[in-house]
């Protein structure tokens, strides 16, 4: 380990440059404006993959996004390791909540981060580990023969459900073969305690749109007389919450897997501080369905969440408008075995039929995911390091 440590202390400037090089390639999937930046990110990837000695390099099209893979064997009687990840982005706005450019990475020392860290779309989700697992690649081999084979499948579509992911891993079946998936896309605990996740929440995520009047009407000639999209919105989502904060969409709850006493009271014993959290999020109270702890609420528990809301004037000063059309996007978190497309449908069907007659609603279903859980078992991370 000393002379990979001594490489990583000779190279950390190169490192560092060549992630915010990559950090600025703005290839956020979900945008078709970023088409080209995200084929361009893919190739760099891919670049990156053959400088390090990763072989049979290739970046593979699909219907969406190009998803990059590589791999380097050294022996097949060893165990091979599989590193997954994405180098797609989400969405910079809001713009103006950004102390610096989403696309212009900056390295800040704050109170959470004493030692500085890299603020960019991408520093953490997805770019900063899949390059981090690169370069680990690279250091590891001035030691010469990996311990293990390493495949790499950097995909460009995570950030918009991997719809083409399935279709790839099922035609590339053979050569995506494995011993242990890596994936570095998770939550940790903290930067002082290793953690490793098991389980991962699935998605449904749908747009909705409530259209009343014709067209935009003035406050002061129709206001009270007309039903406002907006309004009527607002009512709906609140309605979607009973005074439990427990989801009210019929059937919601048919398949949620309830997990026993014993495995909650083992999973309550990770590290958590509730006044730390709160003061991290700058919040005065935590919310979420009643009879869970905080760490029960964002695993084993599903949720539904508002992730964006708009219609009518939201410039500067004021309109006295009525808006013609309302708009949100929602999205479900959800646990084994819930399927997103039934609960897609089970939204659909209620958020139509809770809409007044004084409003037309439409739903449209975005994407989604399935909930997944890995069994504990130490087999595989056995087989890793007895070597």
């Amino acid at each position: 380990m000393q002379k990979v440590q001594h490489f990583i202390e000779q190279n950390k400037d190169r490192f560092l440059e060549e992630l915010l090089e990559l950090l600025r390639i703005p290839s956020v999937s979900a945008d078709p404006a970023h088409k080209g930046d995200v084929q361009r990110t893919a190739e760099a990837m891919a670049v990156h993959l053959r400088k390090v000695g990763v072989d049979k390099v290739q970046v593979y099209p699909t219907a969406g996004h190009p998803i990059v893979y590589g791999e380097k064997m050294v022996d097949p009687a060893k165990p091979t390791i599989l590193v997954y990840g994405h180098y797609d982005v989400q969405p910079a706005d809001p713009i103006d909540l950004w102390h610096s450019g989403p696309f212009e990475p900056v390295i800040k020392k704050t109170e959470l981060h004493p030692d500085g860290a890299i603020f960019a779309r991408g520093s953490c989700d997805d770019k900063g580990q899949v390059f981090m697992h690169i370069k680990a690649f690279e250091a590891m081999a001035v030691n010469g023969e990996l311990p293990c084979n390493v495949k790499f499948m950097i995909e460009g579509e995570e950030e918009v459900g991997s719809v083409n992911l399935g279709a790839f891993c099922r035609e590339h079946k053979h050569m995506l073969a494995c011993d242990v998936i890596l994936i570095s896309d998770t939550s940790i605990i903290d930067n002082q305690t290793p953690s490793i996740t098991t389980g991962l929440r699935g998605l449904s995520y749908m747009e909705v749109e409530v259209t009343g009047p014709n067209r935009d009407l003035h406050s002061g000639v129709y206001g009270g007389a007309v039903a406002n999209p907006a309004n009527i919105l607002a009512k709906m989502i609140a309605s979607m919450h009973d005074e439990n904060n427990h989801i009210t969409i019929p059937g919601f709850y048919d398949d949620v897997e309830e997990v026993s006493a014993a495995e909650r009271a083992e999973m309550n014993k990770a590290p958590y501080d509730e006044k730390a959290y709160k003061a991290a999020l700058d919040v005065n109270d935590l919310w979420g369905e009643k009879g869970y702890t905080t760490l029960e609420r964002t695993s084993i528990r599903p949720a539904l969440d508002v992730n964006g809301i708009w219609g009518g004037y939201s410039g500067e000063g004021a309109k006295t408008v009525l808006p013609a059309k309302a708009f949100a996007k929602i999205s479900m978190r959800l646990v084994p075995n819930q399927k997103s497309k039934k609960i897609a449908d089970l939204f659909a069907a209620h958020f139509e039929k809770i809409a007044p007659t004084y409003v037309k609603v439409k739903v449209t279903y975005h994407h989604g995911g399935e909930p997944v859980v890995t069994p504990r078992i130490r087999r595989n991370i056995w087989l890793l390091t007895r070597r």
